[in-house]
C-alpha cells in the first residue's frame, strides 16, 4: 500500500470530489452549497490530490498564513477511510508546514464528524469552539 501527494492539476474534480463526500453536511448546514462554490472558496488554497496505489482516493487542501498552517481541507473517500490515509495526510501536511517554518497546524472540524477521533489520535487539541465546530491545534516543532 503506497500513500502518494500530488499537487492537485484539476481543480474541478478536486471541489466535485469534495462536494460528493461532504454530501450530508452541506445538506444540513449549507443547503446552497454545490461543486461550483466549494470550487470557488478552494481555488487559491494549496491543493493536493492524495492517491493511494496510483489511485485518487483523497484531497488534502492547506492554507499557510502568519506563523500557522490551516489543515483546510482533507476529504477521503469511504471505501478507503480507516486504512492510515489520514493520518499520513496529517504527516505530509506537518511536513509541509515545517518547511514552510510554521509553527501550529490548525483545522476546524463539524462537532458531528467522526474524523475527531483522528484529529485527537494525531495530537490535536480543541482550542475553541461554536456551535457546529470545533478549532483544533497541533503545535510542531522542528
Amino acid at each position: 500500500m503506497e500513500i502518494t501527494f500530488f499537487k492537485t492539476t484539476n481543480l474541478q474534480r478536486a471541489a466535485e470530489f469534495t462536494f460528493a463526500n461532504m454530501q450530508d453536511y452541506y445538506a444540513k448546514f449549507a443547503p446552497d452549497w454545490n461543486a461550483e462554490k466549494v470550487l470557488e472558496v478552494t481555488a487559491e488554497l494549496v491543493n493536493y490530490d492524495i492517491q493511494l496505489d496510483n489511485q485518487t482516493v483523497g484531497v488534502m487542501r492547506l492554507q499557510f498564513e502568519d506563523n500557522n498552517c490551516v489543515l483546510r481541507d482533507l476529504q477521503v473517500i469511504p471505501s478507503a477511510q480507516n486504512r492510515g490515509i489520514g493520518s499520513a495526510a496529517i504527516k505530509e501536511a506537518e511536513k509541509l508546514a515545517l518547511a514552510a517554518k510554521v509553527n501550529s497546524l490548525t483545522l476546524r472540524v463539524f462537532k458531528i464528524s467522526p474524523a475527531i477521533s483522528l484529529y485527537n489520535k494525531v495530537g490535536f487539541v480543541v482550542s475553541s469552539e461554536d456551535d457546529r465546530f470545533y478549532n483544533m491545534v497541533k503545535p510542531l516543532h522542528n
